[in-house]
């Protein structure tokens, strides 16, 4: 039982030049241009792996498909987060 006890650690990827958040204003963008509501659609992406959730709207699904969903599920946490730190305490 030892093994299920544990925490795993994630390293992830190293800090640097931020793609993720890039691309993902992007896909964004141009699914608020194209009247899609941009959660829903990254959400069926990010669960299904079907680039067809994503329109080819200013080149979104071919940036979306640059990165692994892991590296965009990443991102969504770091963005998260970050925003929950930013907010006051109390």
């Amino acid at each position: 039982m030892g093994e299920l006890d544990e925490t795993r650690r994630f390293s992830g990827r190293p800090e640097g030049p931020n793609d993720a958040d890039r691309i993902l204003r992007r896909v964004y963008q141009a699914l608020k241009d194209r009247g899609y509501n941009p959660i829903s659609q990254l959400a069926g992406y990010l669960l299904s792996g079907d680039p067809a959730f994503i329109t080819s709207h200013l080149e979104a699904r071919s940036l979306i498909r640059r990165l692994e969903r892991d590296e965009l599920v990443e991102e969504l946490v770091r963005q998260y987060v970050d925003q929950l730190e930013r907010e006051p305490q109390g």
